[in-house]
């Protein structure tokens, strides 16, 4: 942890082995809220070397790839919806082999969104392909159905349940809903507890670390599009006396319609 003694605003690096992983990591931990204080991410840049700033790019997550797709793959697969910076496969350090899942970074949203919609659940190798926005807050979407749905703040979210409270609701995945999916949305917002999926309702129930990132799950997810269908994210409540850990008793939820 460095600190200016000119402005006392502390921060840090973080070194990654590949370029491309570091790359995975800032689209979603820019604007992120650590302690409370929300950061910024970017390129760390020398005098002698400066990376592109793609703070502005548009990053899209492509999920349940086969493991012989590679980065050429994938770019070539997502090159028609716009002009690409880069595209990448995540791979294990010690494997070097596909995680299974990779992002493609767009100069423009519209390329990104056209992408999202138009790619998701095509056939890529041997497995139809799982598409998301892969930033910690999806562009707004621009369908009808879509900008009816109320833009939540982060600010009125936190407050509008107890601080104990760490259980997210999301519903109205009619389809497609699993525990991965739910990992693969939520993980980048904060440290997840556990997850219970109940398909058959087509909704779930996510227990974070923490209310605040509960309270940035709710703000950043709520309205945007997953598996094809617009989600609606609130606050799952417990019962009063919980004493003991979430998987060890049973909870009782409801759903806040005024969240």
């Amino acid at each position: 942890m460095i600190t200016e003694h000119t402005s006392n605003d502390p921060y840090c690096f973080v070194e990654f082995y590949a370029h491309r992983d570091a790359a995975a990591a800032l689209a979603p931990m820019n604007g992120r809220k650590i302690l409370g204080k929300e950061v910024k991410v970017n390129w760390a840049t020398t005098a002698s070397s400066q990376k592109k700033d793609t703070s502005n790019h548009f990053h899209v997550f492509v999920g349940d790839l086969s493991p012989e797709i590679t980065t050429e793959d994938i770019k070539s697969a997502f090159a028609p919806f716009g002009k690409i910076w880069d595209a990448w496969v995540i791979k294990g350090m010690a494997t070097g082999k596909s995680k299974g899942y990779g992002f493609v970074s767009f100069y423009n949203k519209l390329g990104a969104e056209n992408a999202i919609v138009h790619m998701g659940g095509q056939w890529l190798g041997g497995r139809q392909i799982r598409t998301n926005w892969a930033t910690h807050k999806p562009p707004a979407p621009k369908s009808t159905q879509e900008n009816n749905t109320k833009q939540l703040r982060f600010e009125d979210v936190v407050n509008q349940s107890s601080p104990k409270n760490c259980i997210v609701y999301c519903g109205g995945i009619s389809s497609g809903l699993t525990d991965q999916l739910m990992r693969q949305t939520f993980s980048p917002l904060g440290q997840i507890m556990e997850i219970r999926v109940f398909p058959e309702k087509g909704y779930s129930f996510v227990r974070f670390s923490t209310h605040e990132s509960a309270a940035r799950a709710i703000a950043s997810v709520n309205g945007t599009m997953i598996e094809g269908h617009v989600v609606k994210c609130y606050w799952g409540k417990e019962s009063p006396d919980i004493t003991k850990n979430f998987q060890q008793v049973d909870y009782i939820f409801y759903v806040s319609l005024n969240a």
